[in-house]
């Protein structure tokens, strides 16, 4: 198992293994042998620490403590005017006056808006029956 990890690092792109004459078909089988692997082993570790929790609390709840890490920052975003907001209140206020939006139906000019191109309303609700199922 940690042959095939090592030999898929994370600075591995489609156009280096091109670079490198490695067949698409190869890399993909690699990936998804590596990626059952990690997902085996993980399975693993979580039988044992629930197996062993009795004997070895410690090793549990650090284990439990690492799944629990958070962002705590949220990226800069744009106001209706374009601005950037970075200010943690000002950004409470751009999300909030999105989220209202979307309850109220108050159009806001920076949200994506489809228009035109589908006639929705003139149309009957689509029915299934049980033929069809």
């Amino acid at each position: 198992m940690l042959y095939s990890i090592k030999a898929l690092p994370k600075s591995i792109t489609l156009q280096r293994v091109h670079h490198l004459q490695v067949a698409w078909e190869e890399y993909r089988e690699t990936v998804r042998a590596a990626r059952d692997q990690v997902r085996k082993a993980k399975a693993l570790i979580e039988i044992s620490l629930a197996r062993d929790v009795k004997d070895n609390k410690k090793s549990f709840y650090r284990y439990v403590g690492d799944k629990r890490t958070t962002r705590d920052n949220v990226g800069p975003f744009q106001n209706e005017m374009g601005d950037l907001v970075t200010q943690d209140m000002e950004k409470a206020k751009v999300l909030n006056d999105f989220f209202a939006s979307v309850f109220t139906g108050k159009s806001l000019s920076h949200t994506a808006q489809v228009t035109g191109g589908r006639d929705w309303e003139n149309k009957e609700p689509l029915t299934v029956g049980e033929d069809q199922v």
